[in-house]
């Protein structure tokens, strides 16, 4: 029976240090005790995690500690303990460290004196990571700060009604009409030599809205309005003329460098994580900067309007000046863009064609169609110089869907000359199939089962795709259209999404191609996606074949099919014809354009996007 007793409280003993982990573990607090005798020093793992030492031994000597602390806290931190040492007490203390990758941290740690069995005197104490806590605070005691300054102003600022027109109800900066106002009394102020306007639109607020909502977006814009005011000078002014922009006067700054050091604080101060609750939000922005002296200072703020403009066509979260020629840059877009929309309405947007061969019978299995604009002054045009403005201008759905409309047509023409055409493969883009009202529209084209296919590229399906773009797939996939990944291993996709959106096949990024003739590694590399499509059934096309080595290689390493140069360049709807009526008469292999032309691919026309 006492035996009994004895192994049930040795389970709840063990039960009781296994639940002791694992709330250790969760609260990510690490525990440590220091043998005073031996001067020995014992960590648990989390105690190397948060200290980052990259090992895992219990035992460790005390200079690891010494030396993580920060140099400004070593000293105190040192002494609190040895007091505590000397009364037997407790210990507590809180200071920062420096972790390898040098990033500072706030470290509380509380121990309690302590003898052992034989008496043999310890600390044993606990470690646990404070930083939010602490900037939070910091934080708090800014914005507080701010607010005090400016409840002080408002005292003694007009009455209330003047002051509700001319300020922001949210952060309390000056409005657009307050703004306008004061730019234009500072262009005529004989005292003032440069005045420099920063326009900073946020990066990414739209998002905060939707996923933790309004309230988590007015947190966003208070702290943000907090930190650009902080970023500028008494005598400078920050206004919120917009739902999450932003604008800067800065008065008698030297030199537009020195302007754009401002900007670049103004920029990292942005992009400090934000809390809110439990949560850590972070922003970026965009800021379009123009500087002048005051005599040229009459159209600074549509100046760091194109300025934005620019650094948001640039990728965003950056600084960009004004220049005369992003001007009559903008200008040149905003005409091409006029042209495109016209160019849709009379059908200039036309298919170029190019071939997809099986691996080793070379036998026609597809072809991509690929956007050409024929346009009526400067002819022929690639992709690469329209579809940016396309993408800008959101008229890519457009493009995508005038592409699908003449590979159709194109076609119906091919089968009333008697020929068999293969699958064609046109791009969808990921507004358009968003779209709500896509499949209705796909319907109405009558489309035939397995005579056309959609490319995606693999930025539209990361890990967690859009339900109503998966519900948008799973429908088309039962009319009989087949989905493809374009640019596979370009560096956007995870197999999580490839599961979920199961396409038919995946085309190989022609980047990880073009290196197999010289590259193992690249080799091997393409081996394995290849396996991975298999695992998961999926067929294989290689992009940016461009000789008969790349061939031999990909169809080796088990590609289904090829494309590139070495297969045929994009052709117009007339030489596709003659192709397929050529195939159709012999019945045999496509021969390498290559070496059927002797000509090498052209480099300059590579594929941008998927229509190239």
């Amino acid at each position: 029976m006492k035996e009994a007793v004895s192994g049930r409280s040795e389970r709840e003993f063990q039960h009781l240090l296994r639940r002791l982990k694992l709330a250790l573990e969760t609260s990510q607090i690490g525990v440590w005790e220091h043998d005073l005798n031996k001067d020995e020093v014992l960590w648990d793992q989390q105690m190397h995690r948060l200290y980052q030492t990259g090992i895992t031994e219990r035992k460790v000597s005390s200079a690891i500690w010494m030396n993580a602390v920060h140099p400004d806290d070593v000293e105190r931190a040192a002494v609190e303990f040895d007091v505590a040492v000397r009364e037997k007490g407790l210990y507590n203390s809180q200071f920062r460290i420096i972790l390898p990758g040098g990033e500072v941290r706030y470290l509380r740690s509380r121990a309690h004196f302590f003898e052992g069995p034989d008496g043999e005197p310890s600390f044993i104490g606990a470690e646990w990571d404070v930083t939010a806590d602490v900037l939070l605070n910091r934080e708090l005691t800014n914005q507080k700060a701010v607010a005090e300054a400016r409840a002080v102003a408002l005292e003694q600022s007009q009455a209330r009604i003047e002051h509700a027109a001319d300020h922001d109800y949210l952060t309390g900066l000056p409005n657009r009409r307050y703004f306008d106002r004061r730019l234009a009394e500072l262009c005529a102020d004989k005292a003032v030599r440069t005045l420099t306007v920063l326009h900073i639109d946020l990066d990414g607020f739209k998002q905060i809205n939707d996923k933790w909502g309004h309230a988590a977006g007015d947190t966003t814009l208070e702290v943000i309005a907090a930190r650009i005011s902080g970023a500028t000078a008494s005598g400078d002014m920050v206004a919120r003329i917009g739902g999450d922009e932003f604008v800067a006067v800065l008065v008698d700054v030297e030199t537009a460098e020195d302007a754009g050091t401002i900007a670049e604080e103004m920029l990292l101060q942005v992009r400090r994580h934000i809390r809110f609750g439990s949560e850590t939000l972070q922003m970026g922005a965009s800021i379009g900067a123009a500087w002048s002296p005051i005599e040229e200072a009459g159209n600074l703020l549509a100046e760091s309007d194109i300025a934005l403009y620019q650094a948001k066509k640039l990728g965003r979260n950056r600084v960009e000046f004004f220049t005369p020629k992003l001007q009559t840059d903008l200008q040149a877009e905003r005409k091409l863009a006029e042209e495109l929309r016209l160019a849709l309405t009379r059908n200039e947007i036309v298919p170029f064609y190019q071939l997809q061969v099986d691996a080793h019978s070379r036998r026609i299995i597809g072809l991509e169609a690929l956007a050409r604009w024929q346009h009526p002054e400067r002819g022929l045009l690639p992709p690469a110089a329209f579809l940016r403005v396309a993408d800008e201008c959101g008229l890519t759905a457009e493009i995508d869907a005038a592409i699908l409309n003449r590979a159709l047509l194109d076609r119906v023409t091919w089968t009333s000359q008697g020929l068999k055409p293969p699958r064609i493969a046109v791009n969808i883009s990921a507004s358009r199939l968003a779209d709500p009202a896509l499949i209705e529209r796909l319907q109405a084209l009558d489309i035939p089962r397995h005579a056309i296919v959609f490319e995606l590229i693999e930025t539209i399906f990361l890990d967690d795709p859009d339900a109503r773009l998966l519900a948008n797939i799973d429908a088309i996939k039962r009319m009989g259209i087949e989905i493809e990944i374009d640019d596979f291993g370009s560096g956007h996709a995870s197999l999580i999404g490839l599961v979920k959106l199961k396409p038919t096949r995946l085309k190989i990024d022609r980047q990880l191609v073009t290196a197999i003739t010289d590259s193992d590694e690249q080799r091997r590399l393409v081996g394995s996606i290849v396996e991975i499509a298999k695992a998961l059934s999926v067929a294989v096309i290689a992009e940016g074949v461009e000789t008969e080595a790349h061939a031999r290689l990909l169809a080796h390493a088990g590609c289904d099919g090829l494309q590139g140069y070495a297969i045929g360049y994009p052709s117009p709807v007339s030489e596709i014809a003659a192709l397929l009526m050529a195939a159709r008469k012999s019945g045999a292999k496509r021969p390498v354009a290559g070496t059927e032309r002797g000509r090498k691919p052209r480099g300059s026309a590579r594929k941008q996007s998927t229509r190239s």
